[in-house]
């Protein structure tokens, strides 16, 4: 009998059929399922591993301490610093930058930082026509990191009880 039933179920394609009414009953029922990219963005998680920044503190001093620890800790060594110290003592970068073709966005230069300095921002959509724009040296990242700053500071706050 299950023979018959089988032969029977493939003969009349049943699992096409069945697949056909699932679709045709979410179109019309009304609910959606997609979303329209360019014009409707997704809701983001806090710790999600976009394009990176340099952030600065209120005081506007930008807050790398040339420590390279994540420079150190880059598995794809995507990260170049020097540094030199200044008058006052401190050290501080002279050359912070970072190939965003090696980066494989594992988020160990952010956990490795000790002042939140070099953080991955909530931006995704940072596509270029040429590689070399994705070659980013240190103006760039503190741009994006003041282009970005409401949103970083609030993602690490959120995020900040599990950290």
């Amino acid at each position: 009998m299950s023979v018959l039933f089988r032969s029977i179920r493939s003969l009349l394609l049943l699992e096409l059929v069945r697949g056909m009414a699932l679709t045709l009953w979410t179109m019309f029922t009304g609910r959606r399922v997609t979303v329209n990219y360019p014009y409707e963005k997704g809701v983001l998680s806090p710790r999600f591993r976009g394009e990176h920044a340099l952030r600065r503190y209120p005081t506007g001093e930008e807050r790398c301490i040339a420590c390279k620890l994540c420079e150190a800790i880059c598995p794809a060594q995507a990260i170049t610093i020097e540094a030199e110290p200044r008058e006052d003592g401190s050290r501080r970068t002279t050359r912070y930058d970072i190939d965003m073709t090696k980066c494989i966005y594992c988020g160990y230069c952010q956990e490795a930082c000790p002042v939140d300095a070099i953080v991955q921002g909530p931006n995704y959509e940072f596509s270029t026509e040429t590689r070399a724009e994705l070659y980013y040296n240190k103006d760039k990242l503190l741009d994006n990191g003041d282009r970005w700053e409401h949103l970083i500071a609030a993602n690490i706050a959120q995020d900040a009880a599990y950290r």
